[in-house]
């Protein structure tokens, strides 16, 4: 799948950070027939299913806004799948990582949202 530039540094920038506040990425870009997970995280007992959105410093919205209650119950659908296959019994949570680029692509703004939504 090609994507652009903004949503990979996104997801490098958002795993960087996860990986900087003691997370271990678990997987990224995981995918089934339900939908997509941008990240795999965990830290301690909890695991975390995290959506990445990128938007570039002029955007007139805040990344966060595109993780609307469509985009939940995808991700959401999708983790329950995950946590069968992969996860057993361990608690999770659904968070969301704003990354706002500059021009060259380097971040502006990185705002992880711990528990953004629950289903």
């Amino acid at each position: 799948m090609i994507r652009n530039k903004t949503g990979v540094w996104g997801e490098i920038y958002a795993a960087r950070l996860l990986r900087d506040k003691g997370y271990e990425i678990i997987s990224s870009d995981w995918s089934c027939r339900l939908g997509e997970i941008d990240l795999v995280a965990e830290k301690g007992d909890m695991l975390c299913f995290v959506e990445v959105k990128a938007r570039n410093v002029s955007s007139p919205y805040s990344p966060g806004e595109a993780v609307d209650n469509i985009k939940q119950t995808k991700i959401a659908k999708a983790a329950s799948l995950f946590l069968k296959y992969y996860g057993g019994n361990k608690p999770s949570r659904f968070d969301v990582i704003e990354v706002l680029l500059d021009d060259s692509l380097k971040p502006a703004l990185i705002n992880h949202m711990e528990n953004a939504f629950e289903l």
